[in-house]
């Protein structure tokens, strides 16, 4: 049953997509008069808060003069679970039209969906800096922003991914000595509704059907044959065509 390979790419379209929402927030800074002193791009990357914690702790090479710039942002997927509230019928398929043989189709007959739990957080060396970077965010969630996407490659189904923003925590870490670095963080838990699919198919067409009622030796009267043929034979379910019923 298993083993025939297939790939969509879900889970790093998921991060792609994800990362993309966040990838051109910008920090402005002023001297005492309101006049713009620097804008700075935030840099986003893809790992987890300790690995960027552990920078700021520590010189990263024997020359270098910083552990890390600040401000910056980074992601991460913290869990996946299967999300029943979207749960449909096992029979439910994708079909399409096929792009070269008007005799097939194109199939999805699997597909589930989860829930992908993404946590965003935001560094910053002061308080302004990540005020800015959450005043940027959070009014699109509301608490969700939904994006539309083509799971899978070579269909034109597309998918809408609702985003949810469920909790934003905010993270300073003050106390300690002149020696100790402060680490202000802004973490967001998001929820991605993403869909998985399975192994793509060609599915034949049916266009003509042969009913055998030779079983039936009842009277003379008897129904033997019933054929359907549709003229042309090449036309599709959105052409004109014609059904011609045989009865014997």
């Amino acid at each position: 049953m298993f083993g025939n390979h297939f790939y969509h790419a879900t889970t790093r379209k998921a991060v792609a997509l994800f990362g993309t929402l966040f990838n051109n927030i910008s920090v402005i800074r002023h001297d005492g008069s309101g006049n713009v002193l620097n804008q700075i791009k935030v840099p986003l990357a893809y790992g987890p808060k300790q690995k960027f914690l552990s920078r700021l702790d520590s010189v990263t090479g024997q020359d270098a003069t910083m552990a890390i710039k600040l401000p910056r942002m980074g992601f991460e997927i913290t869990s996946m679970d299967i999300d029943s509230t979207q749960k449909l019928a096992k029979r439910n398929q994708i079909i399409e039209n096929h792009a070269s043989d008007s005799t097939k189709k194109k199939t999805i007959k699997q597909h589930v969906a989860y829930n992908i739990n993404m946590s965003l957080f935001a560094m910053a060396k002061n308080q302004d800096d990540g005020l800015q970077i959450m005043e940027q965010i959070l009014p699109y969630f509301q608490p969700e922003y939904t994006v539309t996407i083509k799971p899978v490659t070579g269909f034109d189904y597309k998918q809408d991914v609702p985003i949810i923003l469920n909790a934003v925590t905010i993270q300073d870490d003050y106390e300690g000595d002149y020696q100790t670095r402060r680490a202000l963080i802004y973490q967001f838990d998001f929820v991605m509704k993403m869909k998985y699919f399975g192994p793509t198919a060609d599915q034949g067409i049916i266009k003509e059907i042969n009913i055998d009622f030779n079983a039936d030796t009842g009277g003379s009267n008897v129904l033997e044959n019933m054929d359907f043929t549709i003229s042309p034979s090449t036309a599709d379910e959105d052409d004109n065509y014609t059904v011609n019923v045989s009865i014997t």
